[in-house]
């Protein structure tokens, strides 16, 4: 039987770590326990004092255009349509030499204090860049979405591995038991590499996300249709089964995560209908967010970001709220034409909620202690194949631009440049794994040892890679 690894703090003497004397224990509910533990002292498994303890990742499906709405490069307005000829063409995007530049179709101003440059495409954005923290410079691995997507969330471009909120969950818990410390805000949309991307893949199954959907009841069987007692009757006859089950298997550990998540499943029909309800919120919150927008579209996912709030505020660690796709069938922010007209949809109806989550956090006095995460699994191309009225630009990875506010990053600043055409990261190129590795430095956790044993080797969310950026942080 493969067995857990976290050089954590507090653990008994070795060889035997708590983890694995818990997940040992004869009651069949180690796992439980050790869920319990972390949730009475949620630094009990931190490496060292956390900045932040939960995360809201507002994943941009698709790839936003980095010179579009963070990376300001004139040069591209003043040369568009001249062919960027052979010193331009990258593997890492789709390229020719008989491309040609494009410009910007927004403009760009210096704002707030910081001067930070922000295009006119995200004017509620703009109107906080002096608590954001722009990194200009990530670099991908392969300009497709669905690898991406995987890279981005799982640290793998093949996936097949446990995804960053799994390893949140994995390593820290949940701070309120009657509700799941990973939670998946989604807006009907699957992006490109599947559910893996939200899963806890060999981690136990009780880290993986859950899903809340935007539209109609949030949760399938939220409501129960026992009473309390019979309900909590039948789970205790379906964890004998499950218990006795699990002593004649290899996997014991499946069975075990099994249980928690009925339990968890159990504990969330008192909670989970109060949190998705967000009616009783004062009406000035539901106007910062947009739930009162006529674009229905915008509507789901301002009501998803409030509820991103109201999760963290209860204790879930790990909120990710996704994009909703115009059309059901292409990333939403994928403009390989109508780059105008559909990236100006895809901000209408994203970045007032992110802006909105940004400032109600601040006034509740929770960004300090809240990563808010905003990327897409690339940027675009800053040359198109030719100009037109519908023009667009292409997958790109050699240089795109993500941001951070709150949770101990610093504030109005950005960190790396592209060249000056915004084609390749030239100045503190960052990798995901250095996102990665930073994200779980300031929830007070060493990427090198947030492990877990597995087929004969400890894992870990970063690999063999990824560095602590020190000068992101505050």
């Amino acid at each position: 039987m493969n067995a857990q690894h976290c050089q954590c703090p507090g653990s008994l003497p070795a060889p035997t770590s708590r983890r694995d004397w818990l997940k040992q224990s004869s009651t069949g509910f180690g796992m439980l326990a050790l869920s319990g533990l972390a949730a009475q002292n949620s630094s009990a498994a931190t490496h060292f004092p956390p900045k932040a303890k939960n995360i809201i990742f507002c994943f941009m499906d698709g790839g936003p255009s980095h010179v579009d709405t963070f990376d300001y490069k004139p040069m591209l307005k003043k040369h568009q349509g001249v062919k960027i000829g052979a010193r331009w063409v990258s593997k890492r995007s789709q390229s020719d030499a008989g491309r040609v530049w494009l410009g910007c179709p927004w403009e760009f101003k210096q704002r707030g204090e910081s001067g930070l440059w922000v295009s006119d495409l995200f004017p509620h954005l703009a109107g906080v860049a002096d608590r954001l923290c722009v990194v200009r410079s990530m670099v991908g691995e392969l300009p497709l979405h669905g690898q991406s997507n995987l890279l981005l969330h799982t640290g793998r471009s093949i996936g097949q591995a446990p995804s960053l909120g799994a390893w949140i969950s994995y390593g820290l818990g949940t701070e309120n038991q009657n509700l799941p410390a990973y939670v998946l805000l989604n807006n009907d949309w699957v992006p490109n590499g599947g559910l893996e991307n939200f899963g806890s893949s060999f981690l136990p199954a009780s880290h993986q996300a859950t899903i809340m959907r935007a539209k109609g009841i949030p949760v399938d069987n939220i409501a129960p249709q026992d009473s309390a007692s019979l309900q909590r009757k039948k789970l205790a006859v379906l964890a004998q089964a499950n218990r006795q089950f699990g002593a004649q298997t290899s996997d014991a550990q499946t069975i075990e995560a099994a249980i928690a998540n009925y339990e968890t499943a159990f504990r969330m029909q008192s909670t989970v209908p109060d949190i998705a309800d967000i009616s009783r919120e004062p009406a000035h919150i539901q106007t910062l967010y947009g739930i009162d927008s006529a674009d229905e579209h915008q509507r789901y996912y301002a009501s998803q970001a409030l509820r991103a709030r109201r999760l963290v505020e209860a204790g879930v660690r790990f909120v990710e709220i996704t994009c909703p796709s115009f059309d059901g069938n292409n990333s939403p922010w994928d403009q390989h034409s109508q780059l105008k007209t559909n990236h100006e949809k895809n901000a209408r109806v994203t970045e007032q909620s992110v802006a909105a989550l940004i400032i109600d956090l601040a006034q509740r006095g929770l960004l300090d202690e809240t990563i808010v995460l905003w990327a897409g699994e690339m940027g675009r191309t800053p040359h198109t194949p030719a100009i037109s009225k519908n023009v667009g630009r292409d997958h790109h990875v050699s240089g795109f631009s993500v941001f951070m506010a709150g949770g101990g990053f610093k504030a109005g600043m950005a960190y790396g440049e592209t060249d000056e055409f915004g084609a390749d990261a030239i100045v503190n190129p960052l990798t995901v794994h250095d996102l990665h590795a930073t994200i779980l430095h300031q929830m007070g956790l060493d990427h090198t040892r947030l492990t877990f044993r597995y087929g004969g080797r400890d894992h870990r969310l970063t690999d063999v890679h990824g560095h602590v950026i020190s000068d992101l942080l505050a």
